[in-house]
């Protein structure tokens, strides 16, 4: 097990992308703590499943656009096991919303998007990364987009939230070398419900896969175990998990 003894954080840890990083993390050996904001049941089923395989776990309610809660997630999961060596920023919120209409970029729907998916990130960053100094190493993966390469996807603001995380991916990595190893993962298309993209607009992206499919969340979650397993000669990279879709373009 190449993360033994280790003890990791994964935002959003209920569902989807998050659920399958808190899986592939405990099969390697790392104690888990599954953030969630609303999904309870979920987070609490993720935590009962790495138990059945042996492993430790433990779900904490943290809403991590808030800073107060983004660092009592940190403190709590530090109180638990006495250490924190990897911070996986998965968490994310979006509202589909036609790029060309503007006025449909509410103040309150800008203020949660940039909240959850920028803010929320740089919080537990915050909170965590004197822990991992005190340690003397530790790892840090930010889930992006391809959207905030393309300036497509959800919403502009979605794009643009993600964009954001991206820079300051590469600032951290700058800011905390050589102890943190900080890197992102951009996911492309992945059908987990996140924007609830109607069932033509699934279609469209797998025949535009250069994989002749969709990504999975196994996919991305498997890059992201990569970096805080054997990528350890990589700090502040973005890897895309899309297909081929960005460097490619469209098979169609």
């Amino acid at each position: 097990m190449k993360l033994a003894g280790q003890v990791a954080i994964v935002t959003g840890g209920g569902t989807g992308i998050g659920r399958s990083c808190c899986l592939g993390l405990a099969r390697e050996g790392a104690k888990v703590t599954v953030n969630y904001s609303r999904r309870q049941e979920q987070a609490e089923e993720v935590v009962r499943e790495i138990e059945a395989l042996g492993g430790s776990a433990l779900a904490i309610r943290a809403d991590v656009s808030k800073d107060a809660e983004a660092r009592s997630l940190i403190d709590q999961t530090v109180a638990q096991w006495g250490r924190l060596d990897i911070l996986i920023n998965n968490a994310g919120w979006t509202q589909r919303t036609p790029h060309h209409e503007l006025e449909l970029l509410s103040e309150e729907m800008l203020d949660r998007t940039l909240a959850v998916n920028t803010k929320g990130p740089l919080y537990c960053c915050r909170a965590a990364i004197p822990f991992m100094q005190k340690q003397g190493e530790g790892y840090i993966v930010n889930v992006t987009s391809v959207a905030g390469f393309l300036g497509v996807g959800s919403s502009i603001i979605y794009a643009g939230s993600k964009a954001a995380l991206s820079t300051i991916t590469k600032s951290l990595a700058r800011a905390f070398a050589p102890t943190i190893r900080v890197n992102a993962v951009a996911p492309g298309f992945v059908d987990t419900g996140f924007a609830d993209w109607p069932r033509e607009a699934i279609a469209i992206a797998e025949k535009e896969s250069h994989l002749g499919r969709l990504v999975t969340v196994e996919d991305v979650a498997s890059t992201i175990l990569f970096l805080v397993t054997d990528g350890r000669g990589l700090t502040g990279e973005e890897i895309l998990v899309d297909g081929g879709m960005v460097t490619l373009g469209n098979r169609r």
